[in-house]
């Protein structure tokens, strides 16, 4: 059975999490499934938006069982950092929908993309502090930058869940609906940002993150400066302008 449900709504990609045996618990060949997905998103030139979700979960943490024997070097190799990272570098905007567990890798994965939405009865968390680990596939870091570090350093040394509306009310989602509208809610956000221009998207995406590597804010505008510019010899950016001064829809080529 693939643990990767893949469909395409127009320019929208949908990668389904389907273990729900495990409560879409991440296993080694989960994450395989899923880095194999990105390469052909990365390779094609008609997604320009993707949604994670799960069934009735989105993921409750990785698969322990992988893990419990594990040595210091196996544990390293077990890691899905690689693969997050993959997903968070993509140059089209990503959306977590999250529908119940969003836990340990589970809230990591989520934290990888760009955008969460939540259901109203969804549990977030990073409980791996209560099995005698951390979180090892990027939630000290992200969660942090998200959050805030004292936050992010309460929410990860106290093991503890958190429901859909303090999530949103600390900024871990972006927004909360309704359990059973997730996904609903995710393709509408996901089909607006796939309509905009995918050169200036994918500009804007790697200037806010390069912004927040840069400590120096004088340095980060001039990033910014730089990229902004650089719009100007697109195709897109000829259409986006004159279609406004037309005042008719643009039709971007990412070109």
């Amino acid at each position: 059975m693939d643990q990767i449900l893949a469909e395409q709504l127009g320019s929208v990609q949908i990668l389904k999490i389907n273990r729900p045996e495990a409560l879409n618990a991440l296993s080694k060949s989960l994450v395989r499934e899923l880095d194999e997905c990105l390469d052909r998103i990365k390779q094609s030139r008609e997604i320009r938006a993707l949604i994670l979700c799960g069934e009735t979960n989105f993921a409750a943490g990785a698969d322990i069982k992988d893990m419990v024997e594990c040595t210091e070097t196996e544990a390293k190799a077990f890691s899905f950092s690689p693969v997050f990272n993959r997903l968070a570098t993509l140059d089209i905007p990503t959306i977590a929908a999250i529908e119940g567990y969003a836990l340990g890798g589970g809230l990591e994965l989520a934290l990888a993309c760009d955008l969460r939405i939540a259901a109203e009865t969804c549990k977030l968390g990073f409980p791996e502090i209560n099995l005698g680990i951390m979180p090892g596939a990027g939630g000290t870091i992200r969660a942090p930058r998200l959050i805030g570090p004292a936050l992010a350093k309460e929410l990860i040394m106290t093991g503890s869940m958190l429901d859909a509306q303090r999530a949103l009310s600390i900024g871990l989602v972006n927004r909360v609906v309704p359990k059973g509208q997730v996904c609903e809610e995710a393709i509408k956000l996901a089909c607006k940002i796939a309509g905009k221009a995918p050169l200036a998207m994918a500009a804007a995406k790697r200037t806010i993150d390069a912004g927040l590597e840069e400590p120096d804010i004088v340095s980060a505008v001039e990033i910014e400066a730089k990229n902004w510019a650089q719009l100007f010899n697109t195709c897109d950016q000829k259409e986006g302008m004159r279609a406004f001064i037309e005042k008719r829809t643009p039709n971007y080529t990412g070109k």
